[in-house]
């Protein structure tokens, strides 16, 4: 078999991309995954890395129990890319910070699944998943998001050129979850082999 102890991935793309379905199959091919969504949910919690930062900025987002309201935050940064990019960057530091430490910590293939770029440090594989943003908005809206919400969010994404010029690999997601498994799981055994 080969050594695996070394391999980091991150699996991004834009809303409805597939990067889930890509995670959770590197998970079962070996990879410990981590969900940088899950982990920026963390920080912004009360006591969370960015919870002081987002509070003094946007008190009204702020409830009476001291929770941060994602919906009611949401509705503000997808509204003004200023407000977004303040967001970001008390936001992406304490993710990417967050994430390094449980990589740290783990013994074996690690993946992480991201929505955007974030400023990680060593040696990162970069799995771009890859669909028409037609395609993404339909499988958006499948899962019970507004297709103008989903939209807006996807403009805030980074391009898919952008992606394209930090990926070592594409799993295109065109078709069926049959043909995404077997693109992706193609582009796994190629990461393990480079690592050996």
């Amino acid at each position: 078999m080969a050594e695996t102890s070394n391999v980091r991935v991150l699996v991004c793309g834009g809303i409805g991309a597939g990067k889930s379905a890509v995670t959770k199959l590197f998970a079962t091919m070996g990879a410990t995954a981590i969900e940088a969504d899950r982990v920026g949910h963390e920080v912004l919690a009360r006591g969370g890395a960015a919870w002081n930062a987002v509070a003094s900025r946007w008190p009204d987002v702020v409830t009476t129990g001291g929770e941060i309201d994602r919906a009611a935050l949401a509705s503000i940064v997808f509204a003004d890319p200023r407000e977004l990019a303040a967001l970001e960057s008390f936001t992406h530091p304490a993710i990417a910070s967050a994430i390094q430490h449980r990589a740290s910590g783990i013994t074996g293939p690690v993946v992480v699944e991201v929505p955007i770029v974030l400023p990680l440090t060593g040696e990162w594989t970069v799995v771009f998943v890859d669909a028409s943003l037609d395609v993404r908005l339909d499988r958006a809206q499948e899962r019970g998001m507004d297709r103008v919400d989903a939209i807006r969010r996807a403009r805030q994404q980074p391009e898919r050129a952008d992606w394209l010029k930090i990926a070592d690999h594409v799993v295109v997601n065109d078709s069926d979850l049959g043909t995404l498994q077997e693109r992706a799981s193609e582009v796994w055994r190629k990461i393990v082999a480079d690592a050996s």
